[in-house]
C-alpha cells in the first residue's frame, strides 16, 4: 500500500510538474532573407502560452548606449498575425511602437514583420547582398510586460552566407540557434551575418572572437596581439574578467568609425585601408581599449538610472560624464600602459582634449552633467548653433577624470589612483549590491579611498566654465601651458567651406564679431573690404593677417538670394593652443608621482 501511494504521488508531481512545464511563456523567433539585395530581413516571432484577451507586442525607440530616440518601429513593415491553428487574427497598431494583436486568450500565436536596415552605423541594421548586420533593439519585437523572458533566435543565412557572428549564447545541438536569458540580453547582443574574415585569440583566460566584415589590409596576427594586450591591461585594473567569451564585430568601411558597447561584445566601425597607417592603427586600438573597457564601467558599472530600461522612452542620467569620460580617459591610458602611445603622444591626446573643450564656447553654457542629462536632444542632433550652447561629456568627462586621478594620486603618495575606484565600485555595486550607483555614492566612495574630499570636481562637473588643470597636474610635475598666451590676433568669428567656387559660412562664433555683427551660418561670403573673394577663401586669410583688433570690414554677402552689407568689427582671437608639459625645476616627489600617472612599459 506504501508503494502504491509512493508511485501515485510520483505520477501525480510529475504530472503536475509536466503540466507546469509547458504551460510557461516562450517566445521564439526565426530570421531569414528572402530580399537582401533590398534591405529588408524577414522575422518570424512564436509567442506560446501568453493567454490573454490581447497582446501588445512593441518595437523600443532606442538601444542601450547610444543615447537618442531612434524611432525603430519606423522601418517595421506587413505585421500580421495568426493563431496556432494558423487562422488570422486581428491586429491594430495602437500607437507608435506598439502592434495590438486580438489573440483571444489562444495558447499560441506567430508574429511575421519585415524590417527594412539600410543605415551604415553601430547602432542601426544594415542589410545588402554581402552581409547582414542587426541591431536587436531595431529587429525584435517584445511582449509587453514580458521583458524578463528567456528567448531563442534561429537564425537562417542568406543562401551565399555562411557565418553567424554574435555574443548571444549558442544552444547545443541546434546549429544556428542562440539563446538570450531575457530580452535585455537580447537587446544588448548585436548579431552579423554573412560571410566575414573570423579569427580568435585568448586572453585574461577569455575566448575573443574577432570577425572583419568588408576586408582590409589589416594584419590579422598583429591585431589578435595587441588587442590580447589591452584586454589584459584593462582586466588587470578590475581584477575579474566577467566573460567566458567576447566578440567584435568589425565594419571596415572606405571611410569609417565608431563604436558601441555591449555585454559580452562591441561593433567597432574602421578604415578598409587604416591599418597600415601607424597613426590610423594607434586610433583603431583606442577604439578597442574605449569599447573594450565598457564592459565592466557601463554594463555592469552603472549608475541607477541606466538599468533596467525603459525601451518606451528617453533614459535621463547626469552621470555620463563619469561613465563616458571616464571611459574616454582610460582610452588612451590603457593605449600608453601597453606601449602603443610614447609619454609625448600621449600628452597630445589630452592636450588636444582640453583644446576641444576650452575653444569651444559652449564650455561657457553648459556644464558635463548638463550635457549627459541632455544628451538625448543635443549630443546626436547637433546643429550650426552647437558649438555655442554645448560640450562633450567625452572630452570634459575625460579631463575631470584626470583631475581626479591625480588627486587621488597626490593625496594616497602613490598608493592609490583611479583605477583603484573603479575597482572597489565594481566590486561593491555590481558584485555585492548588484544594483546601480548613485553619483553621491560614488563619491563618497572617492572620498573613502583618497582619504579627501573630491567635492571640487564633482561640483566642476555640474558647473559650466574651464577647469583648473594646473591645481592637479603640478602635483605630479606637469603644467598646461597656452603657446598663444601674449599673442593678440584678430578674428572674423566664422568657419567657412568651400562649395561650388563659393565660400559659405558653415560656422558663427559666440562673443565674436562676426556674432554681434549679424553674419549667419549659410551666407556667401562675396566680398571684404571691396575686395572679391577667391573660391578657396585665401583673400579672406589675406585680410585677417593685414588687419588689426579693432579694424571695421565691410562684408558684402547673399543671403537666400539677396546681396546685404554687413560692417564687422575685429574682435581679438581668445582661441588658446594648449599643451601639456613637464614643469620646470619640478620636484623629485612630483616627478616619482609622474611616473606612477604616466609611465608606459
Amino acid at each position: 500500500m506504501k508503494r502504491v501511494r509512493i508511485f501515485l504521488f510520483i505520477l501525480m508531481t510529475t504530472a503536475v510538474s509536466s503540466a507546469f512545464a509547458v504551460s510557461q511563456p516562450s517566445i521564439h523567433f526565426e530570421v531569414s532573407f528572402k530580399e537582401p539585395q533590398a534591405h529588408y530581413v524577414e522575422i518570424t516571432m512564436k509567442i506560446e502560452n501568453i493567454q490573454r484577451d490581447f497582446i501588445d507586442v512593441k518595437m523600443p525607440v532606442w538601444t542601450p548606449g547610444s543615447y537618442l530616440v531612434r524611432e525603430y518601429a519606423k522601418n517595421v513593415e506587413g505585421l500580421v498575425a495568426f493563431s496556432g491553428d494558423h487562422a488570422p487574427l486581428a491586429t491594430e497598431k495602437i500607437n507608435k511602437n506598439t502592434w495590438r494583436i486580438n489573440s483571444g486568450k489562444k495558447s499560441a500565436l506567430t508574429v511575421q514583420y519585415r524590417v527594412y536596415g539600410f543605415e551604415v552605423s553601430v547602432r542601426t541594421n544594415f542589410i545588402d547582398d554581402s552581409h547582414a548586420f542587426l541591431s536587436p533593439a531595431g529587429t525584435f519585437l517584445y511582449v509587453d510586460g514580458f521583458l524578463e523572458l528567456p528567448v531563442d533566435v534561429t537564425i537562417l543565412p542568406y543562401v551565399s552566407w555562411s557565418k553567424i557572428s554574435t555574443g548571444l549564447a549558442p544552444v547545443d545541438g541546434k546549429p544556428g540557434t542562440y539563446h538570450a536569458a531575457d530580452f535585455d540580453i537580447l537587446f544588448d547582443s548585436p548579431i552579423e551575418v554573412g560571410n566575414q574574415d573570423v579569427f580568435t585569440f585568448e586572453a585574461a583566460g577569455v575566448l575573443h572572437e574577432i570577425a572583419m566584415v568588408g576586408g582590409g589590409n589589416y594584419d590579422s596576427d598583429r591585431l589578435k596581439k595587441d588587442c590580447a594586450s589591452i584586454v589584459e591591461e584593462a582586466t588587470r585594473i578590475f581584477g575579474v574578467n566577467p566573460n567566458k567569451r567576447y566578440v567584435f564585430i568589425v565594419h571596415n568601411y572606405q571611410s569609417g568609425g565608431g563604436g558601441l558597447e555591449h555585454l559580452n561584445s562591441t561593433v567597432l566601425g574602421a578604415s578598409r585601408n587604416g591599418y597600415q597607417n601607424e597613426r590610423s592603427y594607434v586610433g583603431f586600438l583606442g577604439l578597442v581599449a574605449h569599447e573594450y573597457f565598457h564592459l565592466w564601467h557601463v554594463k555592469r558599472l552603472r549608475p541607477i538610472e541606466l538599468g533596467p530600461f525603459d525601451y518606451d522612452v528617453e533614459n535621463y542620467t547626469t552621470s555620463l560624464w563619469i561613465m563616458e569620460g571616464f571611459t574616454a580617459y582610460f582610452d588612451n591610458l590603457l593605449l600608453r600602459r601597453c606601449g602603443f602611445l610614447s609619454e609625448n603622444s600621449y600628452l597630445q591626446a589630452l592636450g588636444s582634449d582640453i583644446n576641444t573643450i576650452e575653444n569651444r564656447a559652449g564650455n561657457q553654457v553648459q556644464s558635463a552633467a548638463s550635457a549627459s542629462f541632455d544628451a538625448w536632444i543635443k549630443y546626436y542632433r547637433p546643429d550650426e548653433n552647437s558649438a555655442n550652447t554645448s560640450i562633450s561629456y567625452y572630452n570634459k568627462g575625460a579631463l575631470l577624470a584626470l583631475m581626479l586621478d591625480l588627486k587621488i594620486l597626490a593625496a594616497t603618495n602613490g598608493e592609490k589612483r583611479l583605477d583603484d575606484v573603479l575597482k572597489a565600485a565594481y566590486e561593491t555595486f555590481y558584485v555585492q549590491q548588484k544594483r546601480g550607483f548613485r553619483e553621491q555614492e560614488l563619491q563618497t566612495l572617492i572620498e573613502q579611498i583618497a582619504g579627501t574630499s573630491v567635492s571640487d570636481i564633482f561640483d566642476a562637473a555640474y558647473t559650466p566654465g574651464s577647469l583648473d588643470y594646473n591645481r592637479y597636474l603640478k602635483a605630479v610635475g606637469y603644467e598646461v601651458i597656452d603657446y598663444n598666451e601674449g599673442r593678440e590676433l584678430p578674428d572674423l568669428g566664422i568657419t567657412t567651406s568651400a562649395s561650388d567656387g563659393r565660400v559659405l559660412v558653415t560656422g558663427v562664433s559666440r562673443g565674436t564679431g562676426a556674432w554681434d555683427g549679424g553674419i549667419n551660418v549659410r551666407d556667401e561670403i562675396i566680398a571684404i573690404n571691396g575686395e572679391r573673394l577667391d573660391a578657396n577663401g585665401k583673400e579672406l586669410n589675406r585680410v585677417l593677417q593685414t588687419a588689426a583688433i579693432g579694424d571695421a570690414l565691410q562684408v558684402l554677402v547673399a543671403r537666400d538670394g539677396k546681396i546685404r552689407e554687413l560692417t564687422i568689427t575685429l574682435t581679438k582671437d581668445t582661441r588658446g593652443s594648449f599643451g601639456i608639459v613637464p614643469l620646470v625645476n619640478a620636484t623629485p616627489e612630483q616627478q616619482r608621482l609622474g611616473k606612477i600617472w604616466i609611465g608606459g612599459r
